[in-house]
Order: structure tokens, then C-alpha cells, then sequence
């Protein structure tokens, strides 16, 4: 941080500046409907941000009933002729949409790095991460073209079990991840036949459209992909049309309850992959070495910013200091700075409204006894943009807020127990269950204790997703799946065709 002066600050703000200039899409006037660009109806635009210089440099407006109503309708119109067509055609299509979308890799990073703040280190495989997404997917459309025939107990009969497309899917993602948790959704509704309406997140409402450019040039038809921008209002004109058949959310929990409510009233499909409180458990034997190299993707990727990641760490009084010690010295010599710059890993949080958000916790935690050995405040000098410095809390006991609360920022907290069995009962103890790791020499034994815990997705000794693989959440964590062959049948229904055998 001492590098960090004034001049740096000027420094910064000219490069930004300069980056922005040169992008496709900063100040748009339309939504993305039927292939075409389409002048907004209503008449309140919203800014695009850079949260790591507070200045504006982009707009999209709002969408209103009427954008979504053609929105909607354009998606409608085009899922006949999406639906009837050979799963393995719409593979196909999705390949070539994933060389696309690589070839766009640079446009796409600068562009998600100017909206939410996320370092070109983690927005640079951004592309990559959603073509691999897309592959996947196109290479399950087999299993929607094999048979499925069961018979009856009494095998006279028999009934031909077909897979349909559900429908119209409204598509809505985070600010976190602005590309690939739309992919994770948008790949499967392709693939099942599905058409699709895009609502990204209010800050980050830009770098979606390079997905659409990319659909566009692999041949998709018009109308399968749709793009709406706005706020959440936008978000809930679309989820309680009357046009869609399914909807998919990432985001807070808050919000999924409410997105859950609005789909039970109407008796309408929902995935919901929503917030987390993950625990690593760090076990007597664990190679802490080895631990401190997978530390800040595992427990602070994103500046803390990803939904699964294990912010809790918790282990036995015997490891407790050497923990403290060597996670204090990971995270402070993590650079903090441009997210424009390769080397930096913490850029700055998403939006100023959240950097208020992890401050309030961080206050928090010191109020309720815990001890920063790292961070815990704006970091100077970069006061003019929604930096927060990362912080390390020791001294947390299981009923701190900072223990119990999702966060969203650079924060770990650092928990004793007196045993590991006591260790599974703080991880088990939370609303939550979307992530969580464990760290041990003996990887048999670790495998053992991870499934003892309550979770979605647990890792041995590191955490990534597998896209062949069901990511979901339990408890306050969501409803549903996503990845995996779980995750395409999410979008599809069945039918049962009775017949007699032949």
C-alpha cells in the first residue's frame, strides 16, 4: 500500500478513463429484443460506475412494462422453431457460440473489470470460463436424444418418457460474476430448447451484450436471446410476466425469498442459487504451506466477492496461532490497487453502497471483541473509490456477526474448536450451505469429514466448480442446481406416453 499516493490515484483515473473510451458499449439506448436494438420505452436511464474511481462512464435504461412485454414476446415467437429443432443442432450452435465469446475475451474482461471492480486477473479467464461452459452443455445434448422407454409391472404396457424444453426462462444474474453466472444458466436453456430473457444486475448491465454479439455471430436466431437492463424493479416486471414458464436467479437471499414467493404464487419453476457462509475446516495435520498457496482463491477471490467461498476458517487450539500467523502473512502481501493492473489481486469492492456494507461489518467485529491483524478500513489513499482493505479477523467466536452473516467483501474470520467434531458443528451451525473446504495431510480423513458437513459442494484441500458436476445450495442457500446433466433437467419437463407394447 505505501506505492499507493496521489499521483498513482491521477495515474489510475487517466487509464480507466482511457480503457472506457475505447469500448463498444458505454452509453446505450436501447435493449437487445428480437435480435435488433430496440429504443427503450421508458425514460430513466441509469449510470455505469467504476467503482474504482466513483466516476460514471457508461448508461443503459430501465426497462418499463412495455420492454419487457416485447421482450417477452420476441423470445416467445422464437421458441417453436428453437424447441423443434435436434438437440444436437442447438450443440452445435453453442460451440460455435463458445469460439465466439473467446475471441471477444479481451473487450469482455475490460469491460467487467471498468463495471464491478473485479481484477483483470479474475475477469481475463472470464471468456474462457463461459465457453467451457458451453461446451459442456453441447456435449449433454446426446442425452436428450437417446430413448427412454419403461415398462409397465406388468410388462403389456409401456411408456415412452420424453424430455420437453419448459418454455420461456427469464434469466437474471449478480454483479459478481456478470458473465459466467448468466452462462450457467443461459448454456442448459439453450441446449433443453428453451428461449431466454437476460436481465443483468444494475451495476454491471454492459458486458452481457457481448454474450448476445457472440450468439448472434454463431448463427442462434433472432429472438432465442433477449437482453432487458434495469434495476430490481425490472427484475420483477419479468419474473412475474406472464410469458415465462421458468425462472433462474443468483443473488442475495433477501431477494431470493422474494423471487421464491412471487414463483410459488404463481406456481411457476424456479432455481435460485443465492447466498453462503462457507467454513474451511483445518485439520491437526493439515500442510499449511500448501493451504496459504490456495488461500486467497479459496476463502477472498473476487476481493471477496464469490458466494461459495470459505470465509470462516476454523481449526483446533493446537494449529489456532500458526493459522492466524500465516493467513495474516498471506493476505497483507496481496497487492491492493488497480484492477486494471495484472499483479493486483484485491481491486475494489463492486459498488459504494457495498463498500458501506462490509465497512458496517467490519465496525462490527471489532465492536463485538474481535481482533484485526490485517486491514479493517478504507485503505489510503484511495478514498475516492470503493476500496476496502482486506482484513483478517482472529478472536471470532461462533455468535459474532462476522461469523454468522454473509459479508461480500475481503473479510476472513478465524475460529477456534476445542475438537474437530466441534469444528463440524460451527460449520454446520449457519442458515447456509452453498460452499466449504477441508484442509488435512490425510486426504482419506479429510474426505470423511467433509461429508459430515451440511453443504452443497465441499472441497479436499482446494475448492473449484466442475462444470459436469450439480452446484447448488442448501437452506438459505437456494432451491435447485446448476452444471451437471442436474442442472439441464432444470429446464426441461417431462411427458409420459402410454402405450401397448409391440
Amino acid at each position: 500500500m505505501t506505492m499507493l499516493d496521489d499521483d498513482f490515484v491521477v495515474a489510475m483515473r487517466h487509464r480507466h478513463h482511457e480503457a472506457a473510451a475505447g469500448l463498444p458499449y458505454t452509453h446505450v439506448s436501447g435493449h437487445r429484443i428480437g435480435g435488433v436494438e430496440t429504443k427503450a420505452s421508458g425514460g430513466v436511464n441509469s449510470p455505469v460506475v467504476d467503482p474504482a474511481t466513483g466516476e460514471r462512464w457508461g448508461s443503459v435504461p430501465d426497462a418499463d412494462a412495455s420492454d419487457i412485454d416485447a421482450a417477452v414476446a420476441a423470445a416467445r415467437a422464437a421458441y417453436p422453431q428453437w424447441a423443434a429443432r435436434a438437440p444436437s443442432d442447438r450443440a452445435e450452435l453453442l460451440r460455435r457460440m463458445a469460439d465466439a465469446i473467446e475471441n471477444r475475451a479481451d473487450v469482455l474482461s475490460l469491460t467487467n473489470t471498468l463495471e464491478n471492480g473485479s481484477p483483470v486477473a479474475e475477469t481475463a479467464g472470464a471468456a474462457a470460463n463461459a465457453a467451457s461452459i458451453l461446451r459442456v452443455f453441447a456435449s449433454l445434448a446426446g442425452q436428450l436424444e437417446a430413448g427412454d422407454v419403461r415398462a409397465f409391472p406388468d410388462r403389456r404396457n409401456e411408456t415412452v418418457v420424453a424430455q420437453d424444453p419448459i418454455g420461456v426462462c427469464a434469466l437474471i444474474a449478480p454483479w459478481n460474476f456478470p458473465i459466467n453466472l448468466v452462462v450457467i444458466k443461459l448454456a442448459p436453456a439453450l441446449v433443453a430448447g428453451c428461449t431466454v430473457v437476460i436481465k443483468p444486475a444494475g451495476p454491471t448491465p454492459l458486458s452481457a451484450r457481448f454474450l448476445l454479439d457472440a450468439a448472434e455471430e454463431a448463427g442462434i436466431p433472432a429472438g432465442v436471446i433477449n437482453l432487458v437492463t434495469g434495476d430490481g424493479a425490472t427484475g420483477e416486471l419479468l419474473v412475474r410476466h406472464h410469458g415465462i414458464d421458468k425462472v433462474a436467479f443468483t443473488g442475495s437471499t433477501p431477494v431470493g425469498r422474494r423471487i421464491a414467493a412471487a414463483c410459488g404464487e404463481l406456481l411457476r419453476p424456479v432455481t435460485l442459487e443465492l447466498g453462503g457462509k462457507s467454513t474451511a475446516i483445518v485439520l491437526p495435520d493439515a500442510d499449511l504451506d500448501a493451504m496459504s498457496a490456495v488461500l486467497l482463491r479459496s476463502s477472498m477471490r473476487n476481493t471477496g466477492q464469490t458466494c461459495y467461498i470459505s470465509t470462516r476458517l476454523v481449526t483446533t487450539p493446537d494449529r489456532y496461532d500458526e493459522l492466524v500467523d500465516m493467513v495474516s502473512a498471506t493476505v497483507a502481501a496481496a497487492p491492493v490497487g488497480d484492477p486494471l493492473d495484472p499483479a493486483t489481486v484485491f481491486g475494489p469492492v463492486a459498488t459504494f453502497a457495498q463498500r458501506d456494507r462490509v465497512l458496517g461489518y467490519i465496525r462490527a467485529g471489532v465492536a463485538e471483541g474481535a481482533r484485526a491483524t490485517v486491514g479493517g478500513d478504507v485503505p489510503e489513499p484511495l478514498r475516492g473509490g470503493a476500496f476496502v482493505a482486506p482484513t483478517v479477523f482472529a478472536d471470532v467466536t461462533p455468535d459474532m456477526t462476522i461469523a454468522r452473516e454473509e459479508i461480500f467483501g475481503p473479510v476472513i474470520t478465524l475460529l477456534r474448536a476445542p475438537s474437530v467434531d466441534a469444528a463440524v458443528d460451527i460449520a454446520n451451525n449457519t442458515s447456509f450451505g452453498l460452499g466449504g473446504i477441508v484442509f488435512g495431510g490425510d486426504e482419506d480423513a479429510a474426505f470423511r469429514v467433509a461429508r459430515r458437513m451440511d453443504t452443497g459442494s465441499v472441497g479436499v484441500n482446494m475448492f473449484a466448480s466442475n462444470h459436469y458436476a450439480p452446484f447448488g445450495g442448501r437452506h438459505d442457500s437456494g432451491l435447485g442446481v446448476e452444471y451437471g446433466l442436474e442442472g439441464l433437467k432444470a429446464y426441461l419437463t417431462p411427458q409420459s406416453v402410454h402405450r401397448r407394447v409391440r
